[in-house]
């Protein structure tokens, strides 16, 4: 007998060894998986079904790191979810998994049983795709999947309901969403770009975080000392933006540019999803363009970066590739997005042939310190759809004081032939605006930031294919605001923001 419920809170390893003697004693297992964030009646009513299929009952829970239930989840600790759990005098052992599945951990138990809740017998609605894998990994052990059949309730709509999971101004806002909208409309939304083609144009940028560990100031000389811990290099810039939405779009082809000395090609092409075709252009005598971040290992704060990047305009003769690539693909894609980071390549003659050429632009142009100031959204004469912050927002119009608002309904509009903008605002959320329509001021919905880098960009790619098919743009910058939340919880470009986890967070949200 365990002293307390903490004692039955093991290892995946150590659950894997305890298993493995029951097995051998002649006894069955019952093995259950899930978030439970939120305990409640039906999860109690589940487990008991659940150890009435086995002598021993293993319940494992997810990891706060792969928790994809939108901004504020999990509210509870994985320990403390499994605390909660293992107060349970039917469950004999806890384990928290650490992968990014369960079929792992099912392996690794072996279970006689694994025990899914009735709303995972429909393989097709089962979002994840993950049910079917699962299935396998435990009859691939002679073990069978049972579906319990009791009552059922919502954690998500629980913890919307009783938990202070938001501010509420957060809380009032989803509120209308659900009495406006409702969660269907929203999700055949997302649902309704997946057979789009999109092209994107835009500078290739390799991140590179170097982390290190601050040792102090040297005692004669006026400089930070860190030691060396750890690098990890990420595909960022356009590649980032693309793999963003490529799993909402059917196909996704980058014109992008990449340095004839050091292109680093095999590297960026592993590092995009399956339906990203890269299209390159070679800038001779030059290295793909890199950003170097060195980062505080300890909070992943970052401490000063370098740069190597030649960001002059392209040399004539590529210039004319690059350009001939946009007049010829340009028109037979449903979408061409502009993802201009201002390092030399696109520029004045092909800023006017994307305007001409595309069959509904998106553009978002950014301020970065390489080019503060002189790449401005006004430098393109028109947009079907523009999205940038509220710093570049006012840089290219010049006003620092106005309601962000009032740019994007009347000043903006003054320098730039685009009736449909998003003005991202960090913290604050975003403003969302279409010709003849009302402003719409759109709160953010995540406290927890761990890395603000590429959040804008997770933003504008995934709400560009829906500014296409002519939804509410209140309803766009919704979902661009849920996009940029659980973006700002990945560090670097570790992961994409994918269609499953922005289906999940509305889901959640929503509920």
């Amino acid at each position: 007998m365990q002293a307390s419920a903490r004692d039955k809170i093991k290892p995946i390893s150590e659950l894997s060894e305890i298993a493995e003697k029951i097995r051998s004693s002649g006894k069955k297992i019952a093995h259950a998986h899930g978030t439970f964030d939120l305990l409640h009646m039906g999860h109690v009513r589940h487990l008991e079904q659940a150890r009435r299929e086995g002598d021993v009952l293993i319940v494992t829970v997810t990891a706060d790191e792969h928790v994809h239930k939108g901004p504020g989840r999990p509210v509870f600790t994985d320990q403390l979810r499994a605390e909660m759990l293992a107060a349970l005098e039917y469950v004999s052992w806890v384990g928290v998994n650490h992968e990014a599945s369960a079929e792992q951990v099912i392996h690794a138990i072996k279970p006689d049983a694994y025990i899914k809740g009735s709303d995972y017998v429909d393989a097709e609605q089962d979002v994840t795709g993950k049910i079917v894998d699962e299935r396998n990994a435990v009859e691939s052990h002679g073990g069978r999947i049972v579906f319990t059949s009791d009552i059922t309730f919502s954690s998500s709509e629980l913890i919307n309901r009783h938990v202070d999971v938001f501010e509420p101004e957060v809380r009032n806002y989803l509120d209308q969403v659900r009495s406006r909208v409702g969660l269907q409309q929203l999700l055949d939304m997302v649902d309704s770009i997946k057979d789009m083609k999109i092209l994107l144009i835009g500078d290739t940028i390799l991140d590179e975080y170097q982390y290190v560990s601050p040792s102090g100031q040297p005692s004669k000389e006026n400089i930070m000392s860190t030691r060396y811990q750890d690098i990890e290099i990420f595909a960022g810039g356009a590649i980032a933006a693309a793999n963003h939405v490529a799993s909402f779009c059917k196909q996704v082809d980058i014109i992008t540019c990449l340095g004839e000395d050091d292109p680093r090609e095999n590297f960026i092409k592993k590092q995009s999803r399956e339906n990203v075709n890269i299209i390159p252009v070679y800038r001779p005598n030059a290295p793909t363009t890199r950003k170097v971040r060195f980062v505080d290992n300890s909070y992943v704060r970052k401490l000063f970066e370098v740069q190597f990047i030649e960001d002059s305009p392209l040399p004539p003769e590529q210039m004319a590739d690059l350009n001939a690539k946009i007049a010829e693909l340009a028109p037979g894609y449903d979408l061409v997005m502009a993802a201009d980071f201002g390092h030399g390549l696109i520029s004045g003659p092909t800023v006017d042939l994307i305007c001409e050429k595309a069959p509904f632009l998106a553009v978002n142009a950014q301020t970065n310190s390489a080019n503060r100031g002189y790449n401005l959204i006004t430098k393109y004469p028109r947009a079907d759809y523009l999205c940038i912050d509220s710093p570049e927002a006012r840089l290219a119009v010049g006003d620092r004081f106005s309601d962000l608002g009032k740019i994007a309904q009347e000043i903006l509009p003054k320098q730039i032939d685009c009736r449909r903008m998003i003005l991202t605002h960090g913290r604050h959320g975003c403003v969302a605006y279409d010709a003849g329509g009302p402003v719409t001021q759109i709160p953010a919905f995540t406290r927890r930031v761990v890395d603000t880098m590429g959040a804008g960009d997770a933003f504008f790619s995934i709400t560009s294919p829906l500014a296409k098919v002519g939804t509410d743009i209140a309803n766009i910058g919704l979902i661009g605001n849920i996009a940029g939340a659980i973006k700002v919880g990945i560090v670097g470009h570790r992961d994409s923001v994918d269609k499953i986890s922005v289906v999940k967070a509305l889901t959640a949200l929503l509920k």
